[in-house]
């Protein structure tokens, strides 16, 4: 009845590691079990496991120096406020003026 659908499902052999990644954050999915459904071309996977972790991404953000000259310029701040409000807003020009902006 599947097939007639255009459907099919299997499981996948050997995998060792799931890690769905989100911008914030891992989730690991170890010695997992993943079946596989076939719909038409299009896959859809189902993941179950042993021992699942999260753990946070840190991501690191290089701020350009002539961002913090710009920002500082802009707001009147010193350079050291400046690099704090883009690192507070992952680098973003924008936002780290409205932030300096906001505290006066």
């Amino acid at each position: 009845m599947m097939q007639r659908m255009g459907m099919s499902m299997g499981e996948m052999p050997d995998v060792k590691e799931v890690i769905l990644r989100t911008s914030t954050k891992e989730i690991i999915v170890e010695n997992p079990e993943v079946a596989v459904l076939d719909l038409r071309g299009q896959k859809i996977f189902q993941v179950t496991g042993e021992r699942i972790t999260e753990k946070a991404v840190e991501r690191e953000v290089t701020i350009p120096e002539e961002d913090v000259r710009l920002v500082a310029d802009q707001t009147g701040k010193s350079v050291e406020e400046a690099k704090r409000a883009l690192e507070e807003t992952e680098g973003d020009l924008a936002k780290a003026i409205l932030l300096l902006q906001a505290k006066g």
